[in-house]
């Protein structure tokens, strides 16, 4: 056997392969004796169809699987006696399969790349003080209170704009099935409302019932809705009034605090809490940022496209959590996966860097930092922990939460060494 080496790129590998004709035909002469033992032609016994008759009737056949089980055979062992892990399948090409001919084909495919790693201790990070506003405070505080309404009945009147209603509603999109709510509780001006609905409302009276057709405009914000008709029915069974508590010391007493200032305090440490959090996670992706760009090597195409791949499914699977089909989504996915590109190549390079540092400075996830995380996300979950470890084991989730435990501490190390500067 002949192979020549091609050295492409850093992390690109190409090699051309010659078999021996005489290997080639040896190879021909046993899959074609595999098709005669199965071959049933009249006037041959089982078995005994002569071996030109086979090789003449099934040719292409017994040529493609002869070729494929030597390539099966030798382009692996062949990668690997050159102490070569490549990334994914080495992609085969340029086959030229003839019987009496040497066997020859291309096999390509890309590794990880080597590199010098920078230094990477004392990386310039430029960064903000953690800080929250009084405003930010009222803020809080104002969705609190509305969490803590009230909705009072309404008896003497019929709908009007700023009341809730609570409805028995069906709904069906044109052509889809119809969906119902017994309990619908629904504001009559909100803006998310079709103004067609919210007219049909206003000066009902409990115990009425309507039907309305809404044309969605195309731009509509729910995919599924955006440029069709949908058809509501639906009962009235009360108007409600909402109150919103005042916001004084009983008020702070209602949910848990000594008074209005003691809730004040509580909200702002938790929400300073939150923004350091924030910042921390800033510096991290700064350190990550000049990491990256001091890392002057090539990537391997297939790496960046499984990054690529990985960022279009995550987006996909928000558009599902959110009640969004993503097919039905009107999202060109190709398009959206090319413009993953540039964010795929940094990330890729990121993963690339951070596992080199953590090989240099012999970083490992301990046992008992595994039982640790696996504890807080049972105890999140409500779950018993060994019953979630013996899930993510099966489902390979464990392993990465091990690589995600490890880039955190890569990442601590970068943070304590940084040179940070506050804004």
């Amino acid at each position: 056997m002949k192979v020549e080496y091609l050295d492409e790129t850093a992390v690109r590998k190409t090699l051309d392969f010659e078999i021996p004709d005489e290997g080639f035909d040896r190879e021909i002469d046993q899959r074609a004796r595999e098709y005669a033992r199965r071959l049933r032609l009249p006037g041959f016994r089982p078995g005994k169809v002569p071996l030109d008759v086979v090789k003449k009737r099934f040719r292409r056949e017994i040529l493609d699987e002869a070729a494929e089980s030597i390539i099966r055979r030798v382009v692996p062992k062949e990668i690997g006696d050159r102490g070569f892990k490549p990334i994914g399948s080495p992609q085969v090409s340029d086959i030229r399969a003839e019987e009496h001919r040497p066997l020859r084909f291309r096999a390509t495919f890309e590794i990880l790349p080597t590199f010098e790693l920078p230094d990477y201790r004392g990386l310039p990070v430029l960064c903000r003080q953690p800080r929250i506003a009084d405003e930010d405070v009222d803020r809080e505080i104002e969705k609190l209170r509305d969490r803590a309404a009230s909705f009072e009945p309404i008896e003497d009147r019929g709908v009007d704009r700023g009341d809730f209603v609570l409805l028995h509603l069906t709904w069906s999109i044109e052509g889809g099935q119809p969906h119902r709510e017994e309990n619908a509780l629904i504001q009559v001006d909100d803006p998310a409302n079709h103004p067609d609905l919210t007219a049909a409302l206003l000066g009902m009276n409990a115990g009425d019932s309507k039907r309305v057709v809404v044309q969605y405009s195309a731009e509509h914000d729910k995919p599924d809705m955006a440029g069709r008709k949908v058809e509501y029915a639906f009962s009235l069974k009360a108007i409600k009034r909402r109150r919103l508590p005042p916001i004084d010391d009983e008020f702070a007493r209602d949910i848990g605090h000594d008074d209005l200032d003691g809730l004040r305090a509580s909200v702002s440490a938790r929400l300073l809490n939150e923004d350091r959090q924030r910042v921390d996670h800033e510096i991290e992706q700064s350190l990550i940022a000049a990491l990256v760009e001091r890392g002057g090597f090539d990537l391997p195409d297939a790496l960046v496209e499984a990054h690529m791949d990985v960022r279009t499914e995550n987006a996909a699977r928000t558009l599902a959590i959110g009640g969004v089909d993503p097919r039905q989504s009107g999202v060109d996915w190709r398009a959206y996966r090319e413009t993953q590109r540039d964010a795929a190549v940094k990330s890729a390079k990121a993963d690339i860097m951070l596992d080199a540092i953590a090989r240099k400075e012999s970083i490992d996830v301990l046992p008992g930092e595994v039982d640790a995380e696996l504890t807080r996300i049972a105890n999140h979950a409500n779950s018993p922990k060994e019953t979630l470890r013996r899930r993510m084991q099966a489902s390979g989730d464990l392993a990465k939460l091990v690589s995600h435990l490890r880039r955190s501490k890569t990442l601590d190390l970068l943070k304590a060494n940084a040179r940070l500067t506050t804004d």
